[in-house]
């Protein structure tokens, strides 16, 4: 299988969520920002790289309102997560240079239809150049930026006119004292916002449909809708089955990404209880880890998310102490261990604090995870959608938790749908066969897995069903629920594991939940700056993770023998 180093993953794809890094050294050479690889990237997952077509919209946006030579801009669908990062940033750099970060807001020109089923406003952070990887924390760990279709919108309504400076907003955060250019005048081309959005989007793509996919997608991950039907159909479906009684649509809330979903959770916690720590439990998804930090008052981290660790919380319960929520991962990334949800209910029930559970791992297909949580979230990125090119994520509330009404009331008031309009119509499309394909993975998953578990080249393969975690999965495993399509497996040196990697005839690259098989160096590119830390928690450095796809088992069988082969011929030359 050719693959390109940079390329979109899956190749020849726009808006690809993942890129190729094909073989160990390319991973470690992006992680080194080694030009040979750093240079030839395209893409990348959309959190950790900036799209070239929002690269090319910042850089736009500063010629018309800054000074190219000494400022960037990093850009948001809304003014509130403008606000966010514009926080965070003044809130990182010296007192005296504060003036000169600032937030520009563009807005539909007056021109613009009203009523046109698309449109969209630009908030821009615009700040000195130097301070670049302070506001890229913001974008990573938040997951509010802006995607690369919205980008792709925005720069052509803003070269076609359509788009102009909102002169009207002027707040501490957008008047600056430092010299700013002018704002270029740019006139319409005389075209109309409707031949501008025929052109944009053709007839290919209904975009007036946006909102409907929204209500169709919200009704499938409250689980009221698990047919693989069309729109209409899905638009009519009325079921009251939900993945708890008395669920619909309305205790479910759509993010631009899982991240996203995952930080707003966590503001709405504080917002709802106030300024109290948070729990990380169990080895997290890095961001989790790190919103829970720069956010709010910190948080205790259990790395293990053992038993020992929930006595230990429970003592210091006991204590007196007190907290906001606790965040866990059902299973986690990337040992697969599933957290005690029962017995950490009773505790938060008892000591009263909320729980947020990322299932993206598993989905609601496999495990139900919502009757133990006050919210779940979960990255539609990955299974959900499958097809690697959209971002999303969902939030889901549990209408008998017992913080419910509090935290209701307060995503009602707060929340604010950014989700892109183009966004969602793919998102919709690519999830309606959603249950057969979780059938097929998990299947399929279960025979790879058990393949490398009896092969003596492997040192450990971490899937649920092999975890000393079991138990607890299968506590909370729905009738026809399986594992999943996510495992990870370690060698017994790190040339073998390289070995394995370098052959494996799957595309390389981060994310997961792919309707194709991918593998990808996890640990590396997670923590690749943390290797001892992520060590000390049992996660080896050389791991690899696998996501398998819709191939045929006997193919992908293949396929892993002959990296397996390869694993013997390391072991056999080094004997």
């Amino acid at each position: 299988m050719m693959q390109v180093l940079g390329g979109p993953v899956p190749p020849n794809t726009d808006h690809a969520v993942s890129v190729s890094l094909p073989t160990w050294r390319a991973n470690v050479g992006y992680e080194e920002g080694e030009d040979w690889v750093v240079k030839k990237m395209q893409c990348g997952y959309p959190r950790f790289f900036i799209h070239p077509i929002i690269q090319k919209l910042a850089q736009e946006v500063v010629r018309r309102v800054g000074d190219p030579n000494l400022e960037t801009a990093i850009l948001f669908p809304s003014i509130k997560s403008a606000r966010i990062c514009h926080s965070f940033l003044i809130g990182k750099i010296p007192a005296d240079q504060a003036y000169k970060a600032r937030i520009v807001n563009f807005i539909p020109a007056p021109t613009t239809e009203a009523g046109s089923s698309i449109t969209s406003s630009l908030s821009c952070v615009v700040y000195p150049k130097e301070y670049a990887s302070i506001t890229k924390q913001v974008w990573q760990h938040s997951g509010s930026g802006i995607s690369s279709r919205r980008g792709e919108f925005c720069l052509g309504a803003l070269e076609d006119g359509f788009l102009v400076e909102d002169k009207g907003f002027a707040t501490a955060e957008s008047i600056s004292q430092c010299p700013r250019k002018g704002p270029r005048r740019y006139q319409s081309d005389g075209r109309d916002y409707a031949q501008f959005i025929e052109e944009r989007f053709g007839r290919n793509l209904s975009t007036s449909l946006a909102n409907q996919a929204k209500l169709a997608v919200r009704k499938r991950i409250a689980g009221v809708l698990t047919a693989d039907v069309e729109l209409p159909e899905a638009l009519k479906t009325t079921s009251s089955e939900g993945r708890v009684a008395g669920i619909s649509e309305d205790d479910v809330y759509l993010h631009p990404s899982g991240m996203n979903a995952i930080f707003n959770a966590h503001q709405t916690l504080l917002t709802t209880r106030g300024d109290l720590p948070s729990i990380c439990f169990g080895f997290p998804y890095t961001d989790t880890l790190k919103i829970l930090q720069k956010w709010g008052p910190g948080c205790v981290f259990y790395g293990h998310g053992s038993s020992e660790d929930l006595d230990d919380l429970e003592s210091r319960l006991k204590a007196g102490e007190r907290f906001l929520g606790l965040f866990t991962e059902a299973p986690g990334n990337p040992l697969l261990k599933t957290p005690d949800l029962k017995r950490i209910r009773k505790l938060a029930d008892q000591y009263g604090f909320a729980i947020v559970v990322d299932e993206t791992i598993s989905n609601f297909l496999n495990i139900n995870v919502l009757p133990l949580a006050d919210i779940v979230v979960s990255s539609l990125t990955k299974i959900f959608s499958g097809d690697s090119n959209v971002m999303g994520g969902g939030a889901v509330l549990n209408p008998h938790a017992q913080y419910y009404t509090s935290i209701k009331k307060v995503y009602d008031q707060e929340y604010e749908d950014i989700y892109w309009a183009e966004d969602a119509v793919f998102l919709e499309r690519n999830s309606r066969d959603f249950v057969a394909r979780i059938g097929q993975i998990n299947v399929t998953t279960e025979n790879i897995t058990a393949m490398l578990k009896e092969s003596p080249l492997v040192k450990e393969v971490y899937y649920p069903k092999y975890s000393p975690t079991k138990p607890l999965y299968d506590s909370l495993r729905n009738p026809n629920g399986g594992y999943g399509g996510l495992f990870s497996v370690t060698f017994h040196s790190t040339a073998e594991a390289i070995a394995f990697y370098d052959t494996i005839e799957v595309l390389k690259g981060p994310s997961l939940g792919t309707n194709f098989t991918l593998s990808s160096p996890y640990v590396l590119l997670a923590h690749y700056g943390e290797l001892d830390w992520a060590r000390s928690f049992n996660v080896d450095p050389d791991l690899v993770r696998i996501s398998v796809g819709l191939e045929e088992v006997s193919d992908l069988r293949s396929t892993f023998q002959r990296a397996l082969d390869a694993v013997q011929s390391v072991r056999q030359s080094s004997a």
